[in-house]
């Protein structure tokens, strides 16, 4: 009899083990996402569901999901970056995941709630490979939501879909490669919420996406502290390029130093492909190939972003390899330099969202005749082909509802023109790309320049440039 005892002893202890290890690891595991502490808070986040809330009319849910993993080649996956609308409402940096938001509270498991993440579960062999999960202890402990439960449990889980009046929800994308019977896949997760609303009509894409552009278009002073810093650190970034570029560089060694100023600073990435066109190419508005030799001549148009805790910055500046402008770049700098002054003062608060491009556009469309380039200002499409500014935030082009400026709002100004071979002016002008682009704060005294501590005057950027 004794055996049964003391087997029963050890079992036990080894039990009481067991819990203490993965209590140990769910401690420890909890360390590793408190490297740094400048993220968003949980109060954020919740402040932004509960906005969220207050746009829905009654009787309604929101469902949103978080992004796929996309694949680049074979078994390599691109490095995972969540939905920004996923992320705004969650703070959760995980794939797999899924959020639902009811407009008034339901009773779930004997309680109220109006809010339910659903989490991937920790998975040892997994997390070995390819890092560590919240899971859904962790979770509920980091994101403060209401109600965290395991992505498996959605496929069998009844929720009152069909007592509501409308579903919002967010499609996810890029799910092709998924398998839909995996439910704890994230086209697992969408295929079951499909299916548990196929009968359901009133369920609704496009107006969950106006409410999320409505509150995302308006900047908390949290979301600008990340701003700033990532503005900062791309500015920084620009100033060192002007420091040590040369001609005897290609255009990814630009590249390199830019990319390195960002990540020797923090940010976890650049918020887009970063954009290094030398001469021909400084007319292509969204080169990234950056493969030209600076040697063979031409202004370099640096368009880049660092991006830091999701939030990303987005500045241009245009640099000659040589450290000094040709007296035709000084003329067409100076212009695009004089219309970005225009675009800047015109983004005031009760102004039309396009008021900066409009100002910009004008001086752009003058200063071409006055130079020569073209005897019309009604060709300034020619040379000026983009709009003047967008919004800024967790995307480089963030969500928004371009309505009249208000103050909160981050916009860019960027006004640019590009003058390609073969273009219809004397040769002189050929090959000659300027684009100026700064962030800018609409507060109620005035625009607020984020990104003023890049150069922007040619003699500014000379100077700079000659410094050691």
């Amino acid at each position: 009899m004794k055996y049964p005892l003391v087997i029963g002893i050890l079992a036990f202890a080894f039990s009481l083990k067991a819990q203490d290890d993965q209590i140990k690891l769910n401690q420890k595991q909890q360390n590793y996402y408190e490297y740094e502490d400048d993220f968003l808070s949980p109060a954020f986040h919740q402040s932004r569901r509960d906005s969220l809330r207050a746009l829905m009319p009654e009787g309604t849910a929101a469902v949103l999901f978080s992004a796929p993993e996309r694949n680049r080649s074979n078994d390599v996956y691109y490095e995972y970056h969540q939905d920004p609308n996923f992320y705004y409402l969650t703070g959760l940096r995980e794939p797999n995941s899924m959020l639902v938001l009811f407009k008034e509270p339901i009773y779930f498991q004997g309680q109220e709630t109006t809010e339910m993440v659903f989490v991937q579960e920790r998975n040892p062999s997994s997390e070995i490979w390819n890092g560590r999960r919240l899971g859904v202890d962790g979770a509920i402990k980091r994101l403060e939501i209401q109600t965290v439960l395991a992505n498996t449990t959605f496929k069998n889980l009844a929720l009152p879909f069909d007592s509501l009046k409308r579903v919002y929800f967010q499609k996810p994308y890029a799910m092709e490669e998924q398998d839909i019977e995996e439910s704890a896949s994230l086209k697992g997760l969408f295929h079951h919420f499909e299916q548990k609303v196929d009968s359901f009509s009133p369920i609704a894409e496009t107006h969950l996406g106006m409410m999320m552009a409505k509150l995302r278009q308006v900047k908390t002073e949290e979301e600008l502290s990340l701003l700033r810093k990532a503005i900062n650190i791309t500015c920084e970034a620009q100033n060192e390029l002007m420091r040590k570029i040369t001609p005897e560089m290609a255009e990814y060694e630009t590249e390199a130093i830019i990319e390195y100023v960002f990540k020797r600073n923090g940010a976890e990435y650049p918020g887009f492909p970063s954009i290094q066109g030398s001469g021909e190419n400084s007319c292509i508005l969204h080169y990234t190939s950056n493969r030209r030799p600076l040697k063979n001549g031409g202004l370099l148009v640096s368009d880049v972003g660092a991006e830091y805790h999701a939030y990303t910055a987005d500045v241009t500046r245009t640099i000659p390899p040589d450290g000094k402008f040709s007296k035709e770049e000084r003329k067409v700098y100076n212009l695009v330099l004089e219309a970005q002054k225009a675009g800047i003062e015109a983004a005031k608060v009760g102004n039309s969202f396009w008021a900066p491009h409009q100002a910009a556009r004008k001086v752009i469309a003058e200063g071409l005749v006055k130079l020569g380039i073209t005897e019309k200002e009604s060709a300034v499409g020619d040379y000026f082909m983009h709009g003047t500014s967008h919004y800024l935030g967790l995307d480089v082009h963030d969500a928004g509802m371009y309505m009249p400026l208000e103050a909160g709002n981050v916009i860019t100004v960027e006004p640019g023109i590009y003058i390609a071979e073969g273009s219809d002016c004397d040769a002189k002008w050929w090959n000659i790309g300027v684009r100026i682009e700064d962030d800018i704060l609409i507060r109620e005294e005035g625009p607020e320049n984020l990104s003023a501590a890049s150069p922007r005057t040619i003699a500014e950027i000379e100077a700079l440039m000659e410094e050691e």
